[in-house]
């Protein structure tokens, strides 16, 4: 008997739904996806309250019902369970370490500012926008996307190789360049970018028009 795919609840347009299905497309796994949060609603009926009770997205359901919830522990779980996860995840501490680091950062630090200007100038209607906020978010978030740069010397991917590191930034990357705003020239920052668009994963799941 066969069983179901992996299956990925959320809305293709958020960017923690993205990292989730750009990994398993990486990684060559068939999956569903059903459409859930935003206007799909869906997040608050009893069904999915009892997968994920915070009526966020993504989830993720295995073949054998084991679900979880919050976008990068989906990423470690995947990779410590699928075939090919490792070379994404590597099992050497420091390298690990590095990886998780950018990880971290991205929910810690870079998170905040970029989720203010993407819903001002993307989801918010033009006259109820709090541009001084906006204004505050760019700032801050430019000063995030240096640090990237930064790091970005001698490398080609934010922990050296490609990794979770670019998987878990990549969405917010995408959305830096895409916003309509004025960006710094970062070369760095743009190598990465355009590394990352090689990617047939990338583009499809994540460079995406903005929405």
């Amino acid at each position: 008997m066969s069983h179901p795919p992996i299956t990925v609840w959320g809305r293709a347009s958020s960017v923690n739904v993205m990292k989730v299905v750009w990994l398993l497309d990486e990684l060559a796994i068939p999956f569903q996806r059903i459409d859930a949060g935003g206007a799909f609603g869906r997040t608050r009926d009893p069904e999915y309250a009892a997968m994920n009770p915070n009526a966020t997205v993504p989830t993720l359901v295995m073949p054998h019902g084991y679900t979880l919830w919050e976008s990068h522990a989906i990423l470690r779980y995947l990779c410590r369970t699928q075939p090919g996860g490792n070379a994404f995840y590597p099992e050497a501490p420091e390298a690990r370490a590095d990886a998780e680091r950018w990880m971290d950062w991205t929910l810690a630090s870079m998170n905040e500012p970029m989720r203010v200007v993407f819903w001002t100038l993307v989801r918010t209607p033009e006259p109820q926008r709090d541009m001084a906020a906006c204004a505050a978010a760019q700032v801050a978030a430019e000063r995030l996307w240096r640090i990237a740069d930064a790091q970005l010397e001698g490398r080609d991917f934010i922990a050296g190789a490609f990794g979770l590191g670019d998987i878990a930034l990549g969405g917010f990357l995408h959305r830096w360049f895409a916003l309509p705003i004025e960006r710094p020239e970062l070369p760095r920052l743009r190598g990465w970018y355009d590394r990352l668009l090689e990617r047939t994963p990338y583009q499809t799941h994540v460079a995406v028009p903005l929405s």
